[in-house]
C-alpha cells in the first residue's frame, strides 16, 4: 500500500500546469506550490500534467523543474515527475555507469528486476533501449565485472509468471540444489542462477521456507557464510528482494542515515520508487527493526524542501 495523499477533488491537469509554471515565474521559485501540486498527484496524474504542460508551453516540465529547483529537491522532484519506467531506466544507467559499482550501486538493479513486476522490468528495459542506445544487457556486460554480471543479466531477461502458483515438491528439490550451490561455494552456477532467475516469486518464498526448514538456517544466512564479497552482498539482496521487499527497503532507509552523513541518492530512490507501491509496509517494517518511525529518521536526517517533498510522500501533511 502506498503512502501518497491524493486530495478528494483534483485540479484538472491544465490547471496544475498553470500553478506550477506561476511557481516558476519570477524572482525565485514557489517551492511550496511545486511539492503541493506532484506531491500529492498519482502516476497517471503527474503523466497528464508533464504531457499538458508541454502541449500548453512548448517545453518540457522536467527542464523547468531541473532550471528552477535545486540540489536533492531538485533530484527528488524529477525522478518522482518521471514516469516509472524511464526513471528506473535512469536509475539503472546511473548506477552501471558510476565509478564505484560496489553493493550500494549495483543493488539497484536487483531492485528493478526482482521488486518488481515482470510488465515493469519489461518495459523498463523498453525504455532503456530508447534513451541510451543499447540495451539494458550490454550496460551491464560492459559495466560489471563477472561473476556478478552474469547474475544481473540472468534476472534482467527474466519475464517470470506473475500469478501465485507454489509446487511443494519443486519447492524442496529446488532448495536442496540451492543448498548444494552453497555447500559448494558455487554461487554462480547455472542451476543456481535458473532457480532464482526464472521461478515465480511466490514458488521461490516456498523454496526459501523449505530451505530454512531442511537445513536450519535461512538461505540469506547461509550465503552470508560463503564470504563477504560483492557476489554474496547482490545474492543477499535478489533473497531480500524476492521474499520480503519491506524489509530490504526498510534497510536501504536505515543504511542510507545511519553513521556520519547521509546518503541522499538511496533514500531518494527508497522513498520515490516505493511511496506508490509498499511504502507503509517499508514503514512498517522498519519500525519493528528500529523501534523508531521511519519518518522521525527522515525528518533527522533531512531538511527545508528536501525534507517536506520526501514527507508529503510519506502521507505527512507538510
Amino acid at each position: 500500500m502506498g503512502t501518497v495523499r491524493i486530495p478528494d477533488v483534483v485540479p484538472s491537469p491544465t490547471e496544475d500546469c498553470e500553478t506550477l509554471l506561476k511557481a516558476f515565474k519570477g524572482l525565485g521559485t514557489n517551492e511550496k506550490s511545486v511539492i503541493s501540486v506532484l506531491g500529492h498527484r498519482n502516476v497517471s496524474q503527474r503523466k497528464k500534467i508533464r504531457e499538458t504542460y508541454e502541449q500548453l508551453y512548448n517545453r518540457s516540465l522536467v527542464d523547468d523543474i531541473f532550471a528552477e529547483l535545486s540540489g536533492d529537491f531538485r533530484k527528488a522532484v524529477i525522478l518522482w515527475t518521471y514516469d516509472p519506467s524511464e526513471r528506473d531506466a535512469r536509475l539503472a544507467n546511473e548506477a552501471l555507469k558510476s565509478r564505484k559499482k560496489t553493493i550500494t550501486q549495483l543493488q539497484v538493479i536487483v531492485e528493478i528486476a526482482c521488486a518488481s513486476s515482470p510488465d515493469h522490468l519489461v518495459a523498463v528495459r523498453q525504455a532503456y533501449c530508447g534513451l541510451f542506445n543499447c540495451s539494458f544487457e550490454e550496460d551491464i556486460t560492459a559495466n560489471v565485472p563477472m561473476p556478478v554480471r552474469k547474475i544481473l543479466i540472468g534476472l534482467v531477461r527474466s519475464y517470470r509468471y506473475d500469478k501465485e502458483l507454489v509446487d511443494p515438491s519443486i519447492a524442496n528439490a529446488e532448495a536442496a540444489i540451492l543448498r548444494e550451490a552453497i555447500r559448494t561455494k558455487q554461487l554462480d552456477s547455472d542451476n543456481f542462477l535458473m532457480i532464482l532467475s526464472t521461478r515465480n516469486f511466490h514458488q521461490l518464498r516456498a523454496t526459501f521456507e523449505c530451505y530454512k526448514q531442511n537445513y536450519g538456517f535461512s538461505i540469506d544466512q547461509d550465503i552470508k557464510s560463503c564470504g563477504k564479497g560483492l557476489l554474496e552482498s547482490i545474492l543477499k539482496v535478489v533473497i531480500w528482494c524476492i521474499d520480503s521487499p519491506e524489509k530490504h527497503f526498510a534497510g536501504v532507509v536505515r543504511a542510507s542515515i545511519v553513521g556520519i552523513g547521509t546518503d541522499e541518492d538511496s533514500l531518494t530512490r527508497d522513498i520515490v520508487t516505493r511511496a506508490e507501491v509498499d511504502m507503509m509496509k517499508v514503514r512498517g517494517e522498519y519500525f519493528i527493526a528500529n523501534k523508531t518511525s521511519l519518518d522521525n529518521a527522515v525528518i533527522g536526517d533531512t531538511s527545508g524542501d528536501y525534507m517536506k517533498f520526501l514527507m508529503t510522500l510519506l502521507g505527512a501533511k507538510v
